[in-house]
């Protein structure tokens, strides 16, 4: 056997054994995976005599989980969008109408249209998704309907001040439907992930990993990463543009470590935040990451400790150096990454689905 055909021979056998090791880790954690899913108590309903008209902001990821869940917790669901919301309304009659953030797709008609569904004595809440991103538009918004419930706690003395009686914290969550534990294709697989726009503060922390980030299979997907000064050093790991739900589920579940950064909360060309209103409550992506079953490592918002135990079923970090740290020590470290993934799972399947913030949200309305 010459030198070439033993080098070729190295690396098929490198490449095998590769091949069965990461075989081996996908299955130990989808098994862990299966089991928590298996042991966590199903989901109960109690369906409510009502009928609700649901329409859809276009955060696919958060519509299918609150259209799923309404079909199951109440009489007659509805769904409608933004333009059909007044002609469906007009003739199904429905005792709510619950609107998903009211923001984007929403046409400018559509506050006259709310003002003739509340004068005929139907009931109606909005549930907003981007605060406090948003606020300079939510605020005139929010007087329109009766209810109003954000996942921002920030928020919520915010709008009380414009002059709405009833306003809700209720947090986000996750739809099993969709971010839930399975295999991926290869080009799914990666040692570290991150899905997401480039928003300034995202860009700076990255640029900051570039160097350490290029030396791993690193997978960053979403808009505007041209904005990052190390774009070059980080360019063949890059995926540009818009990523569907489904692709980001299969990237969240190819990773060994998912790292999730919340936007920034000040005015600028991002957002439309003019009284630059603290995000303090956290992101979907928080669950939806632990809904895959996969470790996540997250900078830290004001409630998280309200939701997740850092160090136990999720991880943080303050600074670069620490996320990078974390990241080596994770990815040396198979067991204690799988473990505390696993408890994220638990937590996540237990504690907040869509049903549980639902059955919150029915039970406001329903007792005013």
């Amino acid at each position: 056997m010459n030198a070439v055909e033993e080098t070729d021979q190295h690396l098929t056998y490198s490449g095998r054994d590769e091949g069965y090791r990461l075989g081996y880790t996908d299955g130990y954690r989808i098994g862990g995976c299966e089991a928590i899913v298996k042991h966590v108590a199903e989901e109960s309903y109690s369906l409510r005599n009502m009928k609700v008209v649901y329409v859809p902001q276009g955060f696919d990821a958060i519509d299918l989980g609150v259209s799923e869940t309404l079909r199951h917790l109440v009489k007659v669901f509805v769904k409608a969008s933004a333009d059909e919301m007044l002609t469906t309304v007009k003739k199904e009659k429905p005792d709510l109408v619950l609107v998903m953030n009211g923001l984007h797709v929403f046409p400018p008609t559509h506050h006259d249209h709310l003002d003739q569904i509340r004068k005929m004595g139907i009931k109606t809440a909005i549930w907003f998704a981007d605060d406090p991103y948003f606020t300079d538009d939510t605020a005139s918004n929010a007087l329109h309907y009766d209810y109003v419930f954000t996942h921002e706690q920030n928020c919520v003395a915010f709008y009380q001040t414009q002059g709405c009686s009833h306003v809700y914290y209720l947090p986000l969550a996750m739809t099993p439907l969709t971010f839930h534990p399975k295999r991926v294709a290869p080009k799914y697989v990666s040692d570290v992930c991150f899905i997401g726009n480039a928003f300034w503060n995202r860009v700076t922390l990255f640029d900051a990993l570039a160097p350490y980030l290029a030396t791993k299979k690193t997978i960053i997907a979403g808009g505007h990463w041209d904005r990052l000064s190390s774009y070059s050093l980080l360019q063949d790991k890059i995926v540009n543009g818009w990523v569907p739900i489904e692709e980001t589920a299969n990237y969240y579940n190819g990773a060994k470590i998912v790292i999730n950064v919340h936007r920034p909360h000040e005015a600028g060309s991002d957002n439309r935040n003019g009284r630059n209103i603290t995000g303090c409550s956290i992101n979907p992506r928080t669950y939806e990451i632990a809904g895959c079953g996969t470790l996540q490592i997250t900078d830290i918002r004001q409630d998280l400790t309200s939701y997740y135990r850092p160090g136990y079923d999720i991880e943080t970090f303050t600074s670069p150096d620490e996320l990078q740290e974390k990241i080596e020590f994770y990815l040396q470290h198979e067991e204690e990454r799988r473990t505390i993934a696993l408890r994220s799972l638990k937590t996540t399947r237990s504690k907040h689905s869509y049903t549980d913030r639902l059955k919150r949200l029915l039970e406001v309305v329903r007792s005013k």
